[in-house]
């Protein structure tokens, strides 16, 4: 009977501690990472067939956001996708894009967006939120550039933390067959 007691008392102890440390648990995700960003891939057109959308890749790649002392991207390799935040404060987000900033500093775009941020309460413990649709993209390229955007097509408007495509970002086409010597 004792043990009988004994074991009651341990399991009303240690099922009111584990209602306790679940019923006090952080549900919501406030860190950056719940944040919701603007996900863009990189394409190009085949020359020889103006219908065959390929997949692009850039060999080193910086971008700066105007407004902000912020280097989103630093002289980052082989990159094909991206994650971009866009402003809180601001219904304008500004990258410069550098394709190779140390031997070609002169391969320069700019990737304007113009978004809605309409913000929500999350809960007690985040607060505000913001919810962000992206209403236009337009770029501008430098002048004798070689690797330049060619056009943009906005997919999806709403930006997100699902790593949805928002934008397809078209360069000119580059030759990427490697130089052989003889």
């Amino acid at each position: 009977m004792k043990n009988l007691i004994r074991i009651f008392l341990l399991l009303t102890i240690v099922g009111g501690a584990v209602n306790l440390h679940t019923s006090c648990s952080d549900e919501n995700d406030c860190s950056l990472a719940g944040r919701p960003m603007m996900y863009c891939t990189f394409k190009t057109i085949n020359p020889d067939d103006k219908t065959i959308v390929l997949n692009d890749t850039l060999d080193s790649l910086t971008i700066k956001a105007i407004g902000t002392d912020s280097i989103i991207l630093n002289n980052e390799k082989k990159v094909h996708t991206l994650m971009l935040p866009l402003r809180y404060t601001s219904d304008t987000t500004v990258f410069i894009l550098q394709f190779d900033p140390k031997r070609k500093p002169e391969n320069v775009d700019t990737l304007y967006i113009v978004q809605q941020n309409t913000p929500y309460f999350q809960s007690m413990e985040c607060g505000y939120m913001m919810k962000q649709n992206i209403i236009s993209a337009r770029f501008g390229n430098k002048a004798n550039s070689s690797e330049t955007i060619d056009s943009i097509y906005l997919r999806n408007k709403e930006a997100n933390t699902n790593e949805i495509e928002n934008l397809q970002i078209f360069f000119k086409y580059r030759d990427r067959t490697p130089e052989t010597t003889d």
